[in-house]
């Protein structure tokens, strides 16, 4: 199969233009800013920006199937210019336009736990939109939602150390907002055989085999470097104004919606990659990744 990946050069779109590539399928990775980076020299560059329909149309007709990945991190505000509406929505409505007037095959978008349209923040809301587009085409989808990724290159726990300081730090609520993470390595399979036909027309949420609160993360992630921290809860009214205060500041990554993201879970209810033949006891935990076993 022609496959294009939308946001191939990112971090699940490297690792999934790699999979991709390595089942024997042609691969094209998609990006505003093409960088081979650790791509398989196999697998083409194309230069595209999915806000701008002109710009991807032509690059979409070659192709047999189209995979969307392009994405703004939910845990950072997005960069300045950009917004989730264009970015999700958008995009997402253009990817599939050119994907119904070229006839393509298969359509596999990346959403988010909780898509919503009317959901609490700007990131669940776009993804919630962009999930109506896309089953509301009369293209052959399938619609992936996970938890928070981990791996090298990932930004989850990255984020983490961002929000918080070693030894002593504070985190709204004292950390209890709740997550799934899962381990790039065990997520790209299933995105793969996401692209099956006996998948088509399925919503699976995918998650790793532990759930963690992201004060358990803290923890995690500085003990791997050998580290201890304590964390010490800050109210989540005082850690909202905060932000919000915040927001303004060019140097500061959160803001509002991220503070209202941390009074979500990110869990799932029944774990959906056991339709892809995977056991979640199986897959990989942060702590292992880290080296680390959680308390």
């Amino acid at each position: 199969m022609n496959v294009l990946v939308a946001g191939g050069t990112g971090f699940i779109g490297t690792n999934l233009c790699a999979e991709l590539n390595d089942r024997g399928h042609e691969v094209t990775a998609l990006s505003r800013n093409p960088d081979r980076g650790g791509l398989p020299s196999e697998i083409d560059l194309a230069m595209g920006d999915v806000s701008a329909y002109d710009s991807i149309v032509d690059v979409v007709a070659e192709h047999d199937a189209v995979v969307n990945l392009v994405s703004l991190s939910p845990l950072f505000q997005p960069p300045a210019g950009t917004s989730h509406e264009e970015v999700h929505l958008e995009g997402t409505e253009h990817l599939v336009r050119a994907s119904e007037e070229n006839d393509v095959e298969r359509f596999v978008q990346m959403s988010a736990l909780d898509a919503d349209p009317n959901g609490d923040t700007a990131y669940i809301r776009a993804k919630g939109r962009a999930e109506s587009v896309v089953r509301n085409s009369d293209l052959a989808w399938t619609i992936f939602r996970p938890s928070v990724v981990f791996g090298d290159g990932g930004e989850f726990v990255d984020f983490t150390k961002k929000l918080t300081t070693p030894y002593v730090t504070g985190l709204p609520g004292g950390g209890r907002t709740r997550f799934q993470p899962i381990w790039i390595d065990d997520l790209v399979p299933i995105l793969a055989d996401g692209l099956e036909d006996e998948h088509v027309g399925e919503i699976y949420e995918v998650a790793g085999p532990q759930v963690l609160t992201l004060a358990d993360v803290t923890e995690l992630a500085y003990h791997a470097e050998g580290t201890s921290v304590t964390v010490l809860p800050i109210p989540m009214p005082v850690a909202k104004i905060g932000l919000a205060l915040a927001d303004p500041l060019p140097f500061v990554p959160f803001g509002p919606d991220q503070a209202r993201s941390l009074e979500m879970n990110n869990t799932v209810a029944t774990n959906d990659v056991t339709a892809f033949g995977v056991d979640e006891a199986e897959l990989t935990t942060l702590g292992s990744y880290l080296g680390r076993l959680p308390r």
